[in-house]
């Protein structure tokens, strides 16, 4: 007799073939949609000179994007429960293709605000349901997987804004936004081709769906999951807290703009590397002290990063990147764990919508004004404050997880 009811032994030692497509088909998606929300950086200068716009304008094309985005996370998570998470994820991604198409066409600058808030809800959809048919697929050992598939989104954050930059310089903006839409169609087609179908894809209600698949979800308690909502939304806030201010740190100590580009590369790959390794890593050590190691490792490297000369604080910036973007891909996978009623999709895309938004809403609000009271160096301190907040929440989150770990197990014959 069991507490709750265990995975088969072809769930629990070793992943299948469907698993292994899910994850490829998830992940190629992942760097596409990933990579759609970064290039918006390298088409600003063009779109400042093609309508004459201001700063403030350009932040909020960038924000039109991104807060489209978060904003459907949850309604593209009941989509999914309707049409099967298989069917939205090819037609998200098709959407963000369509997007595009439409901004590449546009005379004006409200085509170009629609085609970018179609690409925005089109990439809503990845998040929340990539990550549940991942975690349905892998079972009790999604953890890494996920991490994984947490990877292949700063792949495509590193790939395709470069390409996008080095199309610009051969064809007009309106051509390579074309290239970049038919990327996400070929993308789309492939994920349709590769990942397999998921029960709800079916015709089977959502609810069974989930149990049948995945019968450890029987779902944390509700506080335990917003315990793990309030520490991803201030590990996410605190990496752009500090990314916003380390171009100004490093100026302050001598650097070119060469060498600060050069910094923020270095942050970049530690930071894929963190998200490919803490995953894994929070299988070996646990959620609890993978998240301490990383948060306190996270405010530690700021601290020095602003008090060492350049030199040093260039050779610590991976060491950085890999804390700094790490507790991410420990988080993702803690959430089918906690999930209220074992409903995972639902759960990713609350995780996401909150982590993002509030992410997206404290950036301006918060550590923007800061700065400009404050100063850069005293700015980049509150980002390291904010992680070490994550602490004391990490302290209450333990129980929830050690519960819920009891629960797995058998009961003695």
């Amino acid at each position: 007799m069991t507490i709750a009811p265990q995975l088969t032994s072809s769930q629990a030692v070793a992943p299948s073939q469907d698993a292994s497509r899910t994850l490829v088909a998830t992940g190629i998606n992942h760097a596409l949609h990933d990579g759609y929300t970064d290039l918006i950086y390298v088409l600003l200068p063009v779109l400042q000179e093609e309508f004459g716009l201001g700063y403030v304008a350009l932040g909020l094309l960038r924000t039109l994007y991104s807060g489209t985005m978060a904003a459907l996370q949850i309604p593209a998570s009941h989509l999914g429960q309707i049409l099967g998470a298989r069917l939205v994820l090819v037609l998200g991604t098709l959407l963000s293709a369509v997007g595009y198409t439409v901004a590449g066409a546009s005379g004006g600058l409200l085509g170009l605000c629609v085609g970018l808030a179609l690409g925005g809800a089109g990439s809503s959809t990845q998040h929340p349901l990539a990550s549940a048919v991942i975690s349905r697929a892998y079972g009790r050992s999604a953890r890494g997987p996920l991490g994984t598939y947490n990877f292949t989104g700063d792949l495509g954050k590193a790939s395709l804004p470069p390409l996008v930059g080095l199309l610009l310089t051969l064809l007009s903006w309106r051509m390579t936004l074309w290239v970049v839409a038919g990327m996400g169609v070929v993308v789309a087609l492939g994920v349709s081709l590769l990942l397999p179908r998921d029960p709800t894809s079916q015709g089977e209600p959502q609810g069974k769906a989930t149990s049948t698949a995945q019968p450890h979800h029987a779902g944390g308690g509700r506080a335990g999951f917003w315990l793990l909502v309030a520490i991803g939304t201030l590990d996410n806030a605190a990496r752009p807290a500090f990314l916003l201010y380390l171009p100004f740190l490093l100026q302050e100590k001598g650097a070119s703009l060469t060498t600060v580009g050069l910094a923020l590369s270095l942050v970049f790959i530690g930071g894929a590397l963190g998200k490919a390794v803490c995953g894994r890593l929070g299988e070996r050590l646990g959620v609890t002290r993978t998240v301490l190691l990383t948060e306190v490792g996270t405010a530690a490297a700021i601290l020095a990063v602003i008090a060492l000369p350049l030199a040093p604080a260039l050779i610590l910036l991976p060491l950085l990147g890999v804390m700094l973007n790490g507790t991410s891909s420990v988080l993702y996978g803690t959430v089918p764990e906690l999930a209220p009623g074992g409903r995972v999709e639902r759960a990713f895309a609350v995780f996401y919508t909150c982590t993002l938004g509030g992410s997206a809403l404290s950036i301006p609000l918060l550590y923007g004004q800061l700065g400009d009271a404050v100063g850069p160096n005293w700015a980049a301190v509150a980002g390291a404050v904010t992680a070490l907040a994550v602490v004391p929440i990490m302290f209450a989150l333990s129980p929830h997880l050690a519960k819920r770990a009891a629960a797995q197990q058998p009961l003695p014959r």
